[in-house]
């Protein structure tokens, strides 16, 4: 059964679209991927053309180059012949957001360890309580440790918003990957970097088992 990821925050430079083409990798690694890239800036879409000059590692992720609105035409074709389908939505709430958080199973919103981040992700946990996704967010570029993201840490768990355990760092290697078209697990697969995305990945495929997918 496909799983359908919209990587959705309503912030800008939360890190949206390197945690999808990360994501896509690492699934891609077990199966065939296809990107949805409805963001204006069409950074996901830029990546695959990176990509896709490399031959070899592009061919088990696609490119569906589609509107907002044809979303869930495009869902019927690419849930045929891959497993995982990651959409990245534009950074606000809008109709293309909504479309985009309605077709999923599962919404990732990233956060920089920052409250305009928490206030900003509010916005999109709404509207998926709304659709009725599932919604969970991910603490992105995130340091080691630092009074701030205790802080930000702390408030989450206050307000009892929904985060997967896995955080990713503020690592150069997420930004050396993309713009060479990889994923992290490929550019680097012994970095720091690396067994981060491998967690997440891990915990993300646990999470999609228990919503069926």
């Amino acid at each position: 059964m496909t799983l359908v990821i919209a990587v959705a925050q309503q912030k800008g430079g939360a890190g949206k679209t390197t945690l999808a083409a990360n994501l896509a990798a690492a699934f891609a690694a077990s199966g065939r991927v296809a990107l949805i890239d409805i963001d204006p800036q069409r950074s996901l879409a830029r990546w695959h053309a990176i990509r896709a000059a490399r031959a070899a590692p592009a061919r088990s992720i696609t490119l569906s180059d589609v509107a907002g609105w044809r979303i869930p035409a495009a869902l019927d074709r690419l849930r045929a012949d891959h497993a995982v389908v990651l959409i990245d939505s534009p950074p606000q709430i809008d109709t293309d957001a909504r479309l985009a958080i309605r077709a999923a199973d599962l919404v990732l919103v990233p956060v920089q360890p920052s409250h305009p981040d928490i206030w900003a992700a509010e916005g999109t946990l709404h509207l998926a309580e709304a659709e009725k996704r599932q919604a969970i967010l991910i603490l992105n570029r995130a340091p080691s440790a630092s009074r701030l993201r205790d802080a930000v840490e702390s408030d989450i768990a206050r307000q009892g918003l929904p985060m997967l355990r896995q955080a990713l760092g503020n690592r150069t290697a997420f930004a050396a990957a993309f713009a060479e078209g990889l994923g992290v697990t490929e550019a680097s697969a012994r970095s720091t970097a690396a067994q981060e995305m491998h967690a997440l990945h891990a915990e993300i495929k646990a999470l999609a088992e228990k919503l069926g997918r």
